[in-house]
């Protein structure tokens, strides 16, 4: 009976719960308020929502709608979280900027917000305001604990109101964003608001200009005594805002200070050391000078170091090495040249600085590093096997520096958790990969970079064990193939791929789709056949496609066209047929190179051209036709070369007024007409080479408004992406390749053309000019007299035109001239002589010019055998003067000689311990010689 009663107990209760769970209503609990409901629904009214998040602010209990929370009690609205549902993070390689566009909220913040009165919490961040300034009615929410406006693309200047959020202890107005499409710029001038927010502990101005405060920022920051974190990353700060010394410090809780991508030149300040609570300090990209401070001994509980990206230099003290926490440390990109001792470290990045020597043995007591990044410094020998014990290793990056050795198992033991890894030398394959067939690695790699190392026989078979991989570099490695069942197994996830430097044969391995990969680099191969016909349905998504240097033959597929390119690059092949002429679909295209081929026709222009070109090279082909007068929409055109083609016509007007041109290279084609002025509006222009087409007309004037070329400042803006060009240029007497260092090369070429008149004086006014080449023109005058201002000039080709009259003397102050040609002229007079002139003793230099005379030609100068006015010849003064110099070389080899024979010999004379030891030296050595000898004839014998 008691059995029954407990039963009935038991489902009373089950009764009552499961009325509660299917909505009655419990005690303490309320529901949203009307008035606070229709507020929402007109804040949700002025917002922009595309993906629908805001779908359930329709009906039913406001308390329930996604994003909102109520008060349990009251049902007032008390926390509104709008944050963007797909936040970027830079180790989400899940993340998909689609996703999060598709997501951004926008439009406009109503203030019917105000009637929200119990408002604690409000997040919009990660959203797209779109340059919207932030409402000054946000500082009326005098109940706000937490305020979150980052990444939200807001602009102006930040309203003092919000000085009036007493009751605030979190405020992030981080700046920066991921879409550029809006310049926004978010300020302030005056931080006294700041000194308001008594109850702070975490600040975010990330990438707020504060740069016009001066040392304000700091005072305000000091009245702030509960501050726990401090974000002032990339503020526009300088070296005036930042000073050495504090009298007092008030903030000193402090376990958060950030302070990176600034501008501040100087030493890290002293009153750091008074921030002894610190657990994280980032001083990156700061342009901090001199040694790491001893200030930052006091730091105890540090767990995050990061000084990289500065110009700090010297040893790397030993005092960190005794931060017992430190989990993260980052010196990449200084100038240190020795280590320091470390120890208990997670995270060590010493990226790109003067390291040189070997790894030493104990890096395998830091039996917790997860992360070990020693790119791009001076170390070398052999790889230590101690690296492979290191079981927690998630990331191991030892490229670009200069390896030696073998690579086996071994160093790799225990790397049960190696996420990405990278191995590569800046010297050709001295490092060697070396695996067995029978052991595979431990670990499943995400990211693989190998550069100019050799790999074995076995290193297919260990790289088809890696089949998550997203990222592989396998440069210069001599591979002859590729595994096409390990393609097929990382075509779904891979998602940049790069072969290049190698010895693989056969045509193009791709016959599966490649739906995420964004760069694909097959370059300096032996790729032959054609590229496939549906090559761009295979690779949708490619952005960067690199092919050049290889045999790959037929013709471009139009497919090609139908992939949103940034960079395409198939020169050096033999490709031929005409250019797609649906390229004006790629409408975010940089680089176009297609140099170097057999292809034909016009560019073409049915459909349009890429308005967004900034390289375009068709050069050595069989291109024809005019210039394309649409390319003049390309406004952000800096290199067109297409020289070596069949292209024809004047030169249009508007390059030079409607580009911004640094090379443009035209060489062997059929151009005539004048050489418009328009030309000297390219004020960066490198290159300029119009050799062997039919110019007429003079030389502009104007040329001196090309102030690149009077410049030795380096252009910035020259690389794109890791796009390597190449770029012929006709300098001392030779065809040159230049590729890396382009922008350093200034060079005007008008050779082989038909233009008349003077070498215009302007043209001398460009110092910083490497090569200028007029020859085989029909110019006449004289040599400008001020030639000599050309004080970077190699190359200097005149020949084959009319000139006349006298060599300027000034030509002898070109110290860096090494190449000369002023043959067949009408030059008259003595050559000048001196300085690097004397070095170029070629007669042919001057051959052609009947009336010169002077060393080194034959021809003597009248009065040269005529005595001068002390009645000697200058050939006996010539005499008196070689006589001189013999003499003083046979009174220096004397001396010399008495010197080093008694400085040896009579030491050895007056000491006698010294005499003992050195002739015992050659005792010993003598021993071993006769032993060697000994040796070696007994083991020829023995074969014999």
């Amino acid at each position: 009976m008691g059995n029954y009663i407990l039963i009935l107990l038991l489902c009373q209760y089950l009764l009552i719960t499961s009325e509660f769970c299917l909505g009655e209503e419990l005690p303490g609990s309320a529901k949203c308020i009307d008035e606070e409901r229709r507020v929402l629904l007109t804040f949700k009214h002025h917002l922009t929502d595309p993906s629908g998040r805001l779908s359930s602010w329709s009906s039913g209990d406001c308390c329930q709608w996604n994003g909102l929370s109520c008060d349990n009690q009251t049902g007032h609205i008390v926390k509104m979280d709008l944050r963007n549902p797909y936040p970027y993070s830079l180790n989400d390689y899940e993340w998909d900027f689609m996703d999060y566009q598709q997501s951004c909220l926008s439009g406009k913040i109503n203030p019917s917000l105000l009637s929200l009165k119990h408002l604690y919490y409000l997040d919009l961040s990660w959203n797209d305001f779109r340059g919207i300034h932030i409402p000054n009615f946000l500082g009326k929410l005098t109940s706000l604990r937490y305020l979150n406006l980052s990444y939200a693309s807001f602009s102006g200047e930040i309203p003092h109101f919000l000085g009036n959020l007493s009751n605030l202890n979190y405020l992030d107005l981080d700046n920066s964003r991921l879409s550029e499409s809006i310049d926004v710029t978010l300020a302030s001038k005056n931080l006294n608001w700041l000194s308001h927010l008594s109850s702070i502990k975490y600040l975010n101005l990330g990438r707020v200009n504060i740069g016009g405060v001066g040392v304000s920022w700091l005072h305000y920051v000091n009245m702030l005594p509960s501050l726990l974190e401090l974000h002032l990353s990339a503020c526009g700060m300088d070296s005036n805002q930042l000073p050495l010394s504090l009298p007092t410090l008030n903030f000193t809780s402090l376990s958060v200070l950030d302070m990176s991508e600034n501008s501040f030149n100087s030493s890290i300040p002293s009153w750091f050391s008074n921030l002894t609570s610190l657990r994280t300090l980032d001083l990156h990209d700061n342009s901090f000078i001199g040694p790491i401070p001893n200030v930052l001994a006091s730091f105890k509980n540090l767990k995050h170091l990061d000084l990289s990206v500065n110009q700090l230099e010297g040893q790397i003290p030993k005092h960190i090495g005794n931060f017992c926490t430190l989990e993260t440390l980052n010196l990449a990109e200084n100038l240190f040249e020795k280590e320091g001792k470390l120890h208990k470290l997670q995270y060590l990045n010493l990226d790109r600085n003067s390291f040189f020597g070997s790894i030493p043995e104990s890096i395998g007591n830091l039996s917790s590093l997860r992360e070990l990044i020693l790119s791009t410094n001076l170390l070398k020998g052999s790889i230590p096997e101690v690296l492979g014990q290191l079981s927690q290793l998630v990331v191991l990056d030892l490229s670009q520096n200069f390896w030696e050795g073998t690579l086996t198992e071994s160093h790799f033991k225990s790397l049960t958790k190696l996420d990405t890894f990278a191995i590569g030398t800046d010297r050709p394959m001295p490092l060697i990969f070396n695996v067995t067939y029978d052991k595979l690695p431990p670990f499943k790699l995400h990211d693989i970079s190998i550069v100019n190392c050799l790999v074995g026989d076995a290193f297919a078979v260990w790289l088809q064990s890696q089949t998550n991989l997203s990222a592989v570099t396998l440069s210069g490695t001599g591979l002859s193939g590729i595994p096409e069942e390990w393609l097929l197994k990382i075509s779904s996830r891979v998602d940049y791929l790069d072969l290049s430097n190698n010895q693989i044969q056969g045509k193009l391995p791709f016959q599966s789709k490649f739906p995420n990969l964004s760069r694909l680099d097959l370059s300096r191969n032996q790729f032959s056949k054609s590229i496939p016909l549906n090559f761009g349905q295979l690779m949708p998504n490619l952005r960067m496609l690199i092919l050049s240097d290889n045999h790959l033959g037929g013709t471009i597929p139009p497919s090609i066209c139908e992939i949103q390119l940034w960079i395409i690059s198939l020169s050096n092949n033999q490709l031929s047929g005409e250019f797609p002429r649906a390229w004006s679909l790629w409408t975010e295209i940089d680089v176009v190179d297609v140099s170097r081929n057999n292809l034909s026709g016009n560019i073409p222009s049915s459909m349009g051209i890429p308005n967004s070109l900034a390289i375009l090279k068709m050069n050595n082909n069989n291109f024809g036709g005019k210039i394309l007068s649409s390319l003049k929409n390309c406004s952000r055109l800096s290199r067109l070369d297409l020289g070596d083609n069949k292209f024809y016509g004047n030169l249009p007007s508007w390059i030079g007024s409607k580009v911004t041109l640094r090379i443009l290279r035209l060489r062997t084609n059929s151009f005539s007409g004048h050489i418009p002025h328009h030309l000297c509006n390219l004020i960066g222009l490198h290159v300029l080479d119009l050799a062997q087409n039919n110019f007429t007309g003079t030389i502009p004037k104007c040329l001196d408004n090309m102030t690149s070329m009077g410049s030795e400042d380096p252009i910035d803006t020259w690389d794109f992406y890791d796009f390597v060009e190449q770029t012929t240029i006709i300098s001392k007497g030779r065809e040159l390749e230049y590729s890396s260092n382009l922008e350093l090369v200034k060079s005007i070429d008008l050779s082989s053309n038909n233009l008349e008149g003077e070498i215009p004086d302007e043209i001398t006014s460009l110092i910083a000019l490497g090569t200028l080449n007029l020859s085989r023109n029909h110019l006449h005058g004289n040599i400008p007299s001020n030639i000599g201002n050309l004080s970077s000039l190699e190359t200097l080709d005149l020949s084959h035109n009319h000139l006349f009259g006298e060599i300027p003397q000034s030509l002898s102050s070109l110290n860096y001239l090494s190449h000369l040609n002023l043959s067949y002229n009408n030059f008259s007079g003595r050559i000048p002589s001196g300085n690097q002139l004397r070095t170029l003793v070629d007669p042919s230099i001057y051959e052609g010019n009947p009336s010169l005379c002077g060393f080194p030609l034959s021809t003597k100068c009248p009065g040269d055998d005529e005595p001068t006015s002390t009645g000697k010849l200058p050939a006996q003064e010539n005499d008196d003067e070689d006589g001189n110099g013999k003499l003083g070389l046979y009174v220096s080899v004397v001396l010399g000689f008495i010197i080093g024979f008694w400085g040896v010999c009579g030491t050895l004379l007056m000491k006698k311990s010294w005499r003992h030891a050195y002739f015992r030296f050659f005792d010993n050595i003598k021993e071993k010689i006769i032993v060697a000898i000994a040796v070696k004839v007994a083991h020829l014998r023995g074969h014999l």
